[in-house]
């Protein structure tokens, strides 16, 4: 480890459960935080602020969807991107058919209905898990990606299959989407939601439900045997995942590319699929993941590798 917790006693209860119990990481992550809200819109121009940060912040949310159903509850799934997809889609026709809504409950409610389809997909973990399981997710998410592009309604019949979201304001004249907003106010938004979803992630996997999940991912049939049902633990991952997942589609589309012109699977998914067994259960070094793949899309190839490379070992050795 970089440092060790000796020395910082815990004389209660409150504290020895804490979400943070050792200073040193409170320290860091409050530091963080104030560098996020602070520093970097202070420094960072329009395209650090949309093409980098913001794309960084979407795809972390997606990827801690990811984390819970795999890195926690065991539950191998390829179906990010059309859990992706389905919150897109139900965002935008919520925005459309309840204009006066606000953008927070969109999210949500587009969240809730992806939590209902991700759980109608992940009835055949209760049966198969493994490389199986991996590929019925996967032909979730080609039969989604066929019904959104074949069925009109979703697109309230767009001649040209395009969803575009309409002009919603955030509170008073700020706008988070259409030509009016801005990126420094979709980067506040989009930063302190994923603030707000990771605590919450975080809460939940420290509680009886994420015991469970781990329970079911370490060995199914012994979770089984002390009470823990197989059902409930499997099918609550399958939603709590595809709402995180639903919310991070809904944000691709409506923040990041003010549409959704057809969807393959992010380079950075497969990425995080392919290096699931440094990241996946951890949190701080999922998020670094992604960050380094946002900031060197830019970078060729070879460079990237190496700096993944060079971060692995590091988080691999330090952890």
């Amino acid at each position: 480890m970089i440092y060790r917790e000796a020395g910082q006693f815990k004389t209660t209860y409150k504290s020895d459960q804490a979400l943070l119990p050792i200073a040193q990481d409170r320290f860091f992550v409050m530091a963080l935080i104030a560098f996020a809200y602070i520093v970097i819109p202070m420094v960072a121009n329009d395209y650090w602020l949309n093409s980098i940060f913001l794309q960084f912040f979407i795809f972390s949310l997606a990827a801690l969807g990811l984390n819970i159903l795999t890195g926690y509850a065991g539950q191998l799934s390829l179906g990010t991107g059309g859990f992706m997809a389905c919150g897109a889609f139900s965002a935008f026709k919520l925005a459309t058919s309840f204009p006066d809504l606000h953008i927070v409950f969109v999210l949500f409610l587009a969240g809730l209905i992806t939590a209902v389809v991700g759980m109608f997909f992940g009835i055949p973990s209760l049966r198969i898990k493994g490389f199986y399981l991996a590929v019925a997710t996967l032909a979730a998410q080609f039969f989604l990606l066929w019904l959104f592009n074949r069925v009109p309604w979703f697109t309230n019949y767009s001649s040209s299959g395009v969803i575009s979201p309409p002009p919603i304001k955030l509170f008073g004249d700020y706008y988070i989407t259409g030509t009016e907003a801005t990126n420094l106010t979709q980067y506040f938004f989009t930063l302190t939601l994923v603030i707000v979803l990771a605590l919450a992630a975080r809460n939940i996997i420290r509680g009886h439900i994420g015991r469970s999940w781990m329970a079911i991912r370490d060995m199914d049939i012994a979770a089984e045997i002390i009470g823990i049902s197989p059902l409930k633990a499997k099918l609550s991952a399958f939603a709590v995942s595809s709402f995180y997942c639903g919310i991070a589609g809904a944000l691709w589309a409506f923040l990041y590319t003010g549409g959704w012109r057809g969807f393959r699977y992010p380079k950075i998914i497969l990425g995080a699929i392919h290096d699931y067994h440094w990241w996946f259960g951890f949190y701080p070094g999922l998020i670094c993941w992604c960050g380094i793949y946002c900031g060197t899309a830019d970078f060729s190839q070879f460079r990237s590798g190496v700096i993944r490379f060079g971060v692995i070992r590091f988080f691999g050795n330090a952890y």
